[in-house]
This record gives structure tokens, C-alpha cells and sequence, in this order.
């Protein structure tokens, strides 16, 4: 294959038999490119550039069994945009996809690398964060919120504004729920978000922090760091 076939930035790989001047291997390089583009396209919603929901029930499967394993949380945030369906009724489905859009990046910009952020369907969202305690996640799930309320939305010549709800719980070691009982079990918290009034974080009772006050806390929630460029 010639060169200018090939794509750019795309990873070389080694002839399998060890001949460096094998014809054969730019193609070879460039279908092994090409079957990494579409794993890639299969795990990710097209619009938001998030998980998708194949992914997401892939990986909450195995962050559960995780937990189970090492004993360390599994947080799982359900995230809904409150009153989506007046945005596409008045300004039609075209601007509620700028909407989304503009949510999921925001969503992106404030997980960390190691979080799984997805698309469930619709307007909803939902949030894996490994190694995080109910404390922790509620903490972020109010601060997602506060984000979105406080970023418009540019949609032509005007902006909107966007409000969401959110459902938290933790799956910890000894828990014996599956994973559908675990997301039914949030999904309920965000129901009942939406019930008091939307906008709003609703979740767990805390789990009890014998020998950490609450200023200790403070200080592990600030590993997150955070940021919205």
C-alpha cells in the first residue's frame, strides 16, 4: 500500500515474523489502525462522545466485581436534565442535541481519566466513579449540577438555560445487589430528586465516618481536583 494511504499519527507495529521489509506490513498497520477506530465506535455514543450503554452495563459489571475483589467503593451517579422535553418541543430536536452536547463536555471536563462517564439514553446520564465514597460523590454530583446551571448553553443567537438532577449510592464490598438492582436503586434517588423539585442531588444516607471529621473529608474530596477550563 502507498504511503499517502496511510493514516496519519497511526501507531507502527512490528511484522509479526520479524521481516522489517515485509510488503505487506503499511496495510497491515493501517487495518489494525482501522479495527481500533471501530472498537472505539462501538463502545461511544456518536453524539456526545461519551460510553454509550452497551459500555456503560460492560464496565459497571466490572468495576462492581472490583469492588468485591479490593474492598473499594464503586460510586454510581444518574444524572437527568430537568424540563428536556420543552427544549426540544420549542426549539426542536437540533438545539436539544447542541444541549447535550454541551453537557457531555462539560461532564468530560470535570471526571477524572479514570471515571467512566456514559450516556444512558435520552437526557439521562450515568456516572461511574471507582474508588469514591457516597461523600465523595455526592460532593461531585452537586458540583456537576452547580455547573451546569451556571454554564448557558449558546444555541444560535441566544442561550439557554440547563438544570439537571442527579441520584447518587455507593456498591461496597459485602453488598449483594446485581447490577441491575444497584442502577434501579439510584435510578430511584434521581426519581426522587425530580419529585422534591429537580435541580437537586439525592442520594444515600451517609455512610457513618467514625474517626473522620468532616474537615478530613474536605481534604480527600480535594484529590478530585476538579477543573472547568
Amino acid at each position: 500500500m502507498n504511503d499517502h494511504h496511510k493514516i496519519e499519527g497511526t501507531e507502527t507495529y512490528p511484522c509479526p515474523a520479524g521481516n522489517d521489509n515485509c510488503a505487506n506490513l503499511a496495510e497491515v498497520n493501517l487495518l489494525r489502525e482501522e479495527v481500533k477506530q471501530l472498537a472505539a465506535l462501538v463502545r461511544t455514543d456518536e453524539l456526545t462522545g461519551l460510553f454509550n450503554y452497551r459500555y456503560f452495563s460492560q464496565a459497571l459489571s466490572l468495576e462492581m466485581e472490583r469492588t468485591r475483589r479490593s474492598g473499594q467503593p464503586t460510586c454510581l451517579i444518574m444524572c437527568d436534565l430537568d424540563h428536556f422535553k420543552s427544549v426540544n418541543d420549542v426549539h426542536g430536536h437540533e438545539i436539544g442535541n447542541v444541549v447535550l452536547s454541551h453537557v457531555s463536555s462539560l461532564i468530560l471536563k470535570t471526571t477524572r481519566r479514570l471515571d467512566i462517564p456514559c450516556r444512558y439514553g435520552g437526557e439521562e446520564f450515568a456516572l461511574i466513579l471507582p474508588d469514591t465514597t457516597l461523600r465523595q460523590g455526592v460532593r461531585f454530583a452537586n458540583r456537576l449540577c452547580l455547573i451546569i446551571e451556571n454554564s448557558p448553553v449558546k444555541a444560535g443567537d441566544f442561550f439557554l438555560d440547563i438544570k439537571a438532577s442527579c441520584g447518587v449510592d455507593v456498591y461496597s464490598c459485602g453488598d449483594r445487589l446485581t447490577e441491575k438492582d444497584f442502577v434501579d436503586k439510584v435510578d430511584g434517588y434521581l426519581y426522587m430528586a425530580k419529585q422534591e423539585g429537580r435541580n437537586r442531588v439525592c442520594h444515600a444516607p451517609n455512610e457513618k465516618e467514625e474517626g473522620v471529621n468532616i474537615d478530613e473529608k474536605e481534604t480527600l474530596v480535594s484529590a478530585f481536583n476538579y477543573q472547568i477550563d
